[in-house]
């Protein structure tokens, strides 16, 4: 379990004036994990826990092992802290502050919050986290030790829990056009491409998709295909979804995205650099989500949450409603490179 040396009652914000060697940065990452209370409690339910080294209550979380990437670790601390396992939902916040190590040198910290559904569990007291409470959100907030990790629990607060968050992911790397002789619909991946598809094999389960849709571009399918195969499920190709298609409709393409948000579960979309940016700007800038930058490298993805429309809703005349959209970078390292 990654240890938070990072506690808010440790952290110093003065600069470093022993040395200038660039401040070493820690990332670590941890989740509001929730549940639906029992029928004496009701509504909703999340974990805080309690570490006796110190003396604190705060939300599960920890630092990154090597070669960990933020959505995985944060699944693993909720594990390993709280004793459930957990389907990550949409990413909060990111909290930052500096600490300092057993040296005294400065780091740069950054926690990334998720929201997390817990599936089942049993919490073990253990040397990092003694106690485990289930609280209403109102009373997690009044318990939890640090400003950040509130900050989280009012953005959880917010979105609810009646979300559906999408993965649009850009396909990995399948090299540049103008080398391959043949049709670009069959432009495959590379080695490098078929690394990183195994990468998202490994990081898109996290967030529990139940079904996979694709681009009918070949690099598309490839780079989804062992998850499709991990649910045992088929890839339903999207031609709304690729550049011509999109390009050619934008409206037709904007409409079959809503009706996969609007679906039940959780889709996981594979499309293009020239589809993607476009499409995650017409959303946000449509519903009020705002966006500092699109970026789209070839196996990043775009955690896109919506809300969908009640009976009673009339406003968003049955669309659903993007409320978040954060961008996940790719799960290894990359070049960036036209698509």
């Amino acid at each position: 379990m990654g240890d938070f040396d990072g506690s808010h009652d440790n952290q110093d914000s003065q600069p470093d004036t022993t040395t200038t060697a660039p401040r070493r940065t820690v990332r670590a990452a941890g989740a509001v994990l929730w549940r639906t209370g029992s029928e004496s409690t009701g509504g909703i339910e999340v974990a805080v826990v309690h570490r006796p080294r110190y003396d604190d209550w705060s939300l599960p979380k920890g630092k990154l092992d090597p070669g960990e990437t933020v959505p995985a670790a944060a699944a693993r601390e909720v594990a390993e802290e709280t004793g459930f396992s957990c389907v990550l939902g949409p990413l909060l916040s990111h909290c930052h502050y500096q600490v300092r190590s057993g040296s005294g040198a400065l780091a740069d910290k950054t926690v990334t919050y998720f929201g997390a559904r817990a599936r089942g569990g049993t919490f073990q007291p253990n040397k990092e986290v003694d106690a485990v409470r289930w609280l209403s959100p109102a009373a997690a907030r009044d318990v939890l030790d640090y400003e950040g990790e509130i900050d989280a629990l009012d953005e959880f607060d917010r979105l609810g829990t009646d979300v559906t968050t999408m993965l649009l992911v850009r396909h990995a790397k399948a090299g540049k056009r103008e080398h391959w002789r043949g049709d670009d619909d069959l432009r495959p991946l590379t080695p490098a491409g078929n690394r990183q598809s195994d990468a998202l094999r490994t990081l898109l389960p996290l967030f529990g998709p139940d079904q996979v849709h694709s681009a009918p571009r070949l690099r598309c399918v490839q780079t989804v295909q062992g998850i499709a195969d991990d649910l045992g499920t088929r890839i339903e190709h999207e031609p709304l979804l690729s550049e011509e298609g999109y390009w050619g409709d934008p409206d037709a393409s904007l409409a079959r995205l809503h009706a996969l948000a609007a679906d039940t579960g959780t889709p996981l979309i594979c499309s293009q650099g020239k589809v993607i940016p476009d499409l995650v700007r017409t959303l946000a800038a449509r519903d009020g989500v705002a966006l500092d930058d699109v970026p789209s490298k070839k196996g990043s993805v775009w955690l896109l949450s919506f809300r969908r429309p009640t009976t009673h809703d009339v406003s968003t005349n049955g669309v659903p409603r993007l409320v978040a959209a954060s961008h996940l970078p790719p799960p290894t390292a990359q070049a960036v490179e036209a698509d």
